[in-house]
């Protein structure tokens, strides 16, 4: 057993893993995604130069100009368990406005990581999907997804006040 295995298994050994890490898990495992025909090279990172400040790979711009895109990568990770209608994606997805999550949509469909299929009503709905390639990043977000856990502060969501909560911040007004 490999050095990262073992402690991959100590970090996770007392919490559930999350549907991503069980997707990433299953796509890893199944043959669903084509395997290139040549082996892809690495990505050259800055560390493979100690002492140095390095440009990154080219690939790896690529990647990040995509994922760098508030809302895709997130996008991406609701789709990873199944498929899913617009409401529920805006459901699933807190804070992501309409029109954003259309525009990312679309986007991840131009790419080919996301197909559109259009339901004829009534009523019309349209489900997305991710294709074999978007399933491919699966690992890599399971992988950023456990890092942020162990590396970044848990954010505290904000959240609507309640109306009594909402009541109890306004300054009172004495009534005449």
């Amino acid at each position: 057993m490999s050095e990262r295995t073992k402690a991959s298994e100590s970090v996770n050994e007392d919490t559930e893993l999350t549907a991503l890490e069980q997707a990433a898990a299953r796509a890893l495992q199944s043959s669903r995604s084509p395997r290139p025909a040549e082996p892809a090279e690495p990505a050259q990172l800055p560390g493979d130069h100690p002492g140095v400040c390095t440009e990154p790979d080219s690939a790896l711009m690529r990647v990040f100009g995509l994922l760098g895109k508030r809302w895709t990568g997130v996008v991406i990770a609701s789709l990873i368990s199944g498929p899913g209608h617009f409401a529920e994606l805006r459901r699933a997805i807190p804070g992501v406005s309409e029109r954003m999550l259309s525009d990312r949509l679309r986007e991840l469909a131009e790419l080919d990581l996301v197909t559109r299929h259009v339901e004829h009503g009534p009523p019309l709905r349209v489900t997305y999907e991710l294709t074999d390639a978007g399933h491919g990043l699966a690992p890599a977000l399971s992988e950023l997804a456990c890092w942020a856990r162990r590396h970044l502060p848990a954010e505290e969501r904000e959240r609507c006040p309640s109306p009594d909560e909402f009541q109890a911040s306004q300054p009172h007004q004495d009534q005449a």
